[in-house]
Formats: C-alpha cells, sequence, structure tokens
C-alpha cells in the first residue's frame, strides 16, 4: 500500500515538474473554481426549499383566515422563497397590485444572489483550457527552438521534453476545465429549478390573496 501511495506521489510530481510553471497557474485555477463551486453549492442549499410544501402550508392559513401564523412560517428562514412570500403576504387585505409589486420588489432583491458567482465558475473552466493551451504552445516553441540549435545526440531527449510539456500542461487543463463545468451545470440547473419555485409560488400566492381579498369584499 505505501509503495503504491509512493508510486503515485511521484507521479504526480513528475507530471507537475514536466508540464513546468503553466501546470502550477492550472493548479492554482482548478483549486479556485473548486472553492468557489462547493461555495456556491453550500449556498444554494442554504437559499433552497421545499416550495410545494411551503405553499401548502401558507395556502391552508391564509383560507382560515390566519395569515399572522403564515407570516410566522415565512420567518426566521434563510431560503429565499419564505423571505419573497412573507413581503406578499404583508400586504395580504390590500389591493392585488399592491401585492404584486412588493412581491416582485423581494424578487429583485433576492433572486440576483442564486445567480451570484456562477459566470466566475464559467470563467475559470474557459481560463484552464486556454491556460493549458498557452502551455501546449509553449512546450513545442521550446522543443523546435532546441532542436534547431541543439547537438544532434540530444536532439531526441529534447523535443521529448518539449512534447511531454506540451501534453502534460493540454492534458491538465482540460482535467480542470471539465471538473469545473461539471459543476457549472449542475449548479445552473439547480439555479434555475429554484428561480422556477420562487416564480411559480409567487404566482399562486399573489391569485391565492386575491381570491381571498375580493371574497372578503362581497361578503
Amino acid at each position: 500500500m505505501g509503495t503504491v501511495e509512493f508510486d503515485a506521489l511521484k507521479f504526480l510530481k513528475t507530471f507537475m515538474d514536466n508540464g513546468g510553471v503553466f501546470m502550477w497557474v492550472i493548479l492554482i485555477i482548478w483549486i479556485t473554481g473548486l472553492g468557489i463551486s462547493l461555495y456556491k453549492v453550500l449556498m444554494l442549499k442554504i437559499y433552497d426549499i421545499n416550495g410545494t410544501k411551503l405553499f401548502g402550508k401558507i395556502k391552508g392559513l391564509v383560507l382560515n383566515n390566519n395569515v399572522d401564523e403564515a407570516l410566522s412560517v415565512c420567518s426566521n428562514s434563510r431560503a429565499l422563497l419564505p423571505k419573497i412570500l412573507r413581503s406578499g403576504l404583508k400586504r395580504a387585505n390590500e389591493d392585488r397590485l399592491l401585492i404584486e409589486d412588493a412581491i416582485t420588489t423581494s424578487m429583485l432583491e433576492n433572486t440576483p444572489k442564486i445567480a451570484y458567482h456562477l459566470s466566475y465558475i464559467s470563467l475559470i473552466a474557459n481560463v484552464s483550457t486556454l491556460i493549458g493551451l498557452l502551455g501546449t504552445i509553449q512546450g513545442l516553441i521550446m522543443s523546435f527552438a532546441g532542436v534547431a540549435n541543439a547537438d544532434p545526440s540530444l536532439k531526441a531527449q529534447i523535443l521529448s521534453l518539449g512534447i511531454a510539456r506540451a501534453m502534460n500542461t493540454t492534458a491538465f487543463g482540460l482535467i480542470s476545465a471539465i471538473t469545473i463545468m461539471v459543476f457549472h451545470t449542475y449548479l445552473s440547473n439547480k439555479a434555475q429549478k429554484l428561480n422556477d419555485t420562487i416564480d411559480e409560488a409567487s404566482a399562486k400566492l399573489v391569485d391565492l390573496l386575491s381570491i381571498k381579498s375580493r371574497k372578503e369584499s362581497n361578503a
């Protein structure tokens, strides 16, 4: 087991050293991208909530004329949907337009948080690929420049080192980009689902409060 671990570490060290300075640049970018991605996973988990269950509970309370308890249900939560629904519930007895304005304002304040950092994650994936390509070009330049002026007996060695550097940076850049893009796709889909849940629940709340207000007016 110890020999396997030693061989793996030796391989990684050789892999990084053969790739040159751009390998360490890609590594820093990769670690940064993974850190931001994991942070975003945590934040979306905090912002998310079971929208169907929450709205069902609020709907029951509103229909039973217990708006205050519905407001209490939406309090003390870091999730975004309760905050947005709470802004509408505060105007439960007012005109539909006022309810819509309150919810829209709250959505404009809170929903941008969902997309924060996603553009940076995408940028990091693209930069990883480009840095890998830059390292590839550098390796090829070094190969051909070194071969042109080298002793014939050393040309093969110089050429192999340059190509190794070129291929290593390409491979590492792609590894970094692929993993970060997987995170980006997952987070983008989760963010879209959260936005859709907020839009749906907000529209349902506006309709629910409007119907309740009309019934009370007719009564």
